[in-house]
């Protein structure tokens, strides 16, 4: 348990969240009933091994805290995951109680421990072990088939190894959850991309051949979206979504809306991952908190790139 202020709010809650659930108590000294319910939530954070972390708030010194999170009465505590807040209760609740909200809103021990193998894994590959990432990856998604992180890190690595057939097949289980998820569809046409570019007597055209194509009809959607997975291939992904949307803005429903379908997997892909705990924040926070002295907020580049895009999409589209 660790007692927070608006100056350490940013990381020991938002970011942290991001990693592991976050109870935050809002409680004051005068209060009796946070006087019972305090230690009683310092006992289920050691008993429940990691599961959580445990924050304290002083209403009374923090207000601004308080204000953000519209408590009105204390003790109150509220769950954040992802820098969300998901659920919460007012009152000093009894063990049971607070037993059964746990256990609704936080991961089991074997989840635990399967994060914590995915988060070793994506270590090793920063690191440049490609070889013991994958088999690390391999055995969490072998012990636990429902792991998506792990299988997206998988596929990823695969993907990026060159292993593309072994990259369909651990990928193919992603596709069939109803509805897919975006991550796995993003890597799907990604996959689709090098599989062409492998396999397709067109994926071995330079750039040069489309746009003769292209010059002679500027409506030769099949040369554009092929010179398109080309440059996705070869990592030019500005590339590929100019020539995505050429196609978008003529034709918004050609092929099966494959055009838009691809710029949106490749926008997904590009998209910078969540910060986790100890990255830098700044300016507002997840929660919607403003931090002190943190107003002016440099974008990444990347994330501004993405954005540029989306735009563009949107504006494509309407």
């Amino acid at each position: 348990m660790i007692e927070v202020t608006v100056q350490t709010f940013e990381t020991e809650v938002i970011a942290a969240s991001m990693t592991t659930p976050v109870l935050v108590d809002f409680w004051a000294p005068w209060c009796g009933p946070c006087k019972t319910l305090g230690p009683l939530l310092e006992k289920m954070e050691e008993a429940y091994g990691g599961r959580f972390k445990l924050v304290k708030i002083d209403s009374d010194q923090e207000q601004q805290l308080a204000s953000a999170f519209g408590i009105r009465s204390i003790p109150t505590c509220v769950l954040l995951k992802n820098g969300q807040p998901v659920d919460g209760f007012m009152g000093a609740v009894p063990e049971g109680k607070l037993r059964e909200f746990l256990d609704k809103n936080l991961p089991s021990e074997n989840e635990v421990l399967a994060a914590t193998e995915v988060q070793e894994a994506e270590q090793l590959l920063e690191s440049g072990d490609l070889e013991t990432a994958q088999t690390k990856l391999q055995e969490v998604l072998q012990a636990n088939p429902e792991n998506d992180d792990a299988r997206f890190d998988l596929v990823k690595l695969l993907i990026s190894m060159g292993q593309l057939e072994t990259a369909q097949t651990v990928l193919s289980p992603g596709l069939s959850q109803i509805p897919p998820k975006l991550r796995f569809e993003a890597l799907k046409h990604w996959l689709q991309a090098l599989l062409f570019v492998t396999q397709d007597p067109r994926g071995q055209w330079t750039t040069g051949q489309f746009d003769a194509l292209i010059a002679a009809n500027k409506r030769d959607f099949d040369a554009r979206f092929d010179k398109s997975r080309v440059l996705l291939a070869s990592d030019d992904w500005t590339g590929a979504m100019d020539e995505l949307l050429e196609i978008i803005m003529r034709d918004k429903k050609w092929a099966d809306e494959a055009p838009r379908k691809t710029l949106v997997a490749i926008l997904e892909l590009l998209t910078p991952p969540t910060p986790k705990a100890g990255q830098d924040h700044t300016g507002k926070s997840a929660g919607g908190i403003e931090l002190m002295g943190k107003s002016a907020v440099q974008e990444d580049p990347q994330a501004a790139l993405v954005s540029s895009y989306r735009r563009k999409l949107s504006m494509a589209l309407n």
